[in-house]
């Protein structure tokens, strides 16, 4: 999907851009953090997704003729400026966790290290790609947990907020559990496999529901799925469903992957009367699919209550991340660079939460018997002697300490791009996918709750925090 998304931008990085090319700051090394806040949901942690758009997005990012022509119109833009334009690309370094990386609130899932108009400039498409794909990776890991190894299929494309939503949402729900998706162009253009069956007009299309699934049947005699709710579940949907799989394919239906879905009404009491129904019958290789506004509290429920769901298309509640549609991650200076020396910036606020760590930072995650249990931020120049013991404490409670001896430790910010040039090959997106499963796996299950999940703690090193508190020692707008 080669689209010139140069100015998919805010007005902003153009004014900044422009004053730091007048002002001669345009070549300043500059270092920026994408970072989130909060959890969507509340949940313990969030799936990191997006990595290969804003790869593509680097590459293809030039102003053209048209859009040079269109800053000038506007009349603000210096034409020195303009011309430089001509010839921009990135030319700098940029390092993130690869795509299915579970992360956590206020480390860096992603720097960019550049020349200060190039950093400045790719906040905005960093951040909408970043924010909407992690926050449906994010929902989508939830549902297929609630799921307990069901398949979840993506069934939203129609409740997405555009096309674009629809189909990178597809894809960002594939990376966080889901079997497949409704949306076609996303098997085409990424891989996630498309599936579908059948709407309630199809059977109201024929003289009868019978006409209808026989019909259907016989088009596609491969894994059918009839949907049974669209006059009476029970009464006419299950038992014409169980007359034609019988008349179609005999007693012998384990190898036909035949199903019903069921798209409304009470679903724990349908699908167990479904189940018996088709059980009598001989179908008891039949699967039962369930739709309808679902999301992981509604499966969970209706798993503990003892339905007898096979797997569950979930729509609205997946693709708009319904209950928390908004991700917040965010792009902030840590550090500028001056004759090679790396120089902190912090942010100050009024609000503690919105205070940013300074300097350009390593993050590592702390394995203890194979499982996560603390990210380990440090300054870019330190090495950690992992051989030796661990001293982690909680940045905001320096008195609670944790001293590991047995342990690992993995770097997260990997190289994507080194003096503009790509040095990161993405993997396929089913190795993405397997990789998210493999790295959720690594979380314990305190941390993975979807009420009241275990604080995972995101630890400082000492030096760092002391650099910190240097700086904020300083005063609002610390520089030192």
């Amino acid at each position: 999907m080669a689209v010139n998304n140069t100015l998919l931008c805010d007005y902003y990085e153009l004014t900044m851009a422009n004053g730091y090319f007048l002002s001669g700051a345009k070549d300043t090394v500059s270092y920026f953090d994408v970072f989130f806040r909060n959890v969507p949901d509340g949940g313990g942690f969030a799936i990191a997704a997006g990595l290969e758009q804003i790869i593509e997005y680097i590459q293809n990012l030039t102003f053209t003729e048209e859009d040079i022509t269109y800053l000038r119109s506007k009349g603000v833009f210096d034409e020195g400026f303009l011309n430089y334009l001509r010839t921009f690309r990135f030319t700098g370094d940029l390092y993130s966790v690869p795509e299915g990386t579970p992360v956590f609130p206020n480390e860096p899932i992603l720097t960019v290290r550049a020349p200060a108009m190039e950093a400045q400039f790719m906040e905005t498409f960093l951040l909408l790609t970043l924010n909407h794909q992690s926050l449906i990776a994010t929902k989508a890991n939830r549902v297929v947990r609630a799921a307990k190894g069901r398949p979840i299929s993506e069934f939203g494309s129609r409740r997405a907020h555009g096309p674009d939503a629809a189909v990178f949402g597809a894809r960002a729900a594939y990376i966080g559990g889901c079997a497949g998706t409704a949306c076609t162009i996303s098997d085409r253009l990424f891989g996630v496999p498309a599936g579908g069956t059948m709407a309630h007009s199809w059977v109201q299309m024929f003289s009868s529901e019978y006409e209808a699934f026989i019909t259907y049947c016989k088009v596609y005699p491969k894994n059918p799925c009839l949907l049974v709710d669209t006059y009476n579940v029970l009464r006419s949907g299950v038992p014409n469903a169980i007359r034609v799989f019988k008349e179609m394919f005999g007693d012998d239906t384990d190898g036909t992957g035949c199903s019903i879905r069921i798209d409304s009404g009470d679903l724990t009491y349908l699908s167990s009367t479904a189940r018996q129904m088709l059980d009598g019958a001989g179908l008891t290789g039949c699967k039962i699919v369930a739709s309808n506004a679902l999301d992981e509290y509604i499966i969970r429920d209706l798993l503990l209550q003892g339905a007898q769901i096979d797997s569950f298309g979930v729509g609205e509640r997946l693709i708009t991340s319904r209950s928390t549609p908004v991700f917040g991650a965010v792009y902030k200076l840590c550090a500028v660079e001056k004759n090679g020396v790396v120089i902190p910036r912090i942010k100050i606020s009024e609000n503690p939460q919105k205070i940013t760590t300074p300097h350009f930072k390593k993050v590592y995650r702390i394995y203890e018997h194979s499982k996560a249990i603390a990210d380990y931020i440090c300054i870019h120049d330190e090495e950690p002697d992992f051989t030796k013991p661990l001293d982690l404490f909680d940045p905001d409670y320096i008195w609670k300490r944790k001293l590991l001896t047995d342990y690992t430790a993995e770097e997260l910010l990997i190289p994507i791009f080194k003096g503009g040039e790509l040095v990161y090959e993405c993997p396929p997106l089913k190795d993405v996918r397997d990789y998210c499963a493999a790295q959720v796996d690594r979380q314990w299950d305190e941390v993975k709750r979807f009420e009241n999940p275990h604080n995972y703690y995101v630890d400082l090193s000492q030096k760092l925090w002391h650099v910190k508190q240097d700086l904020l020692a300083v005063g609002a707008g610390a520089v030192i």
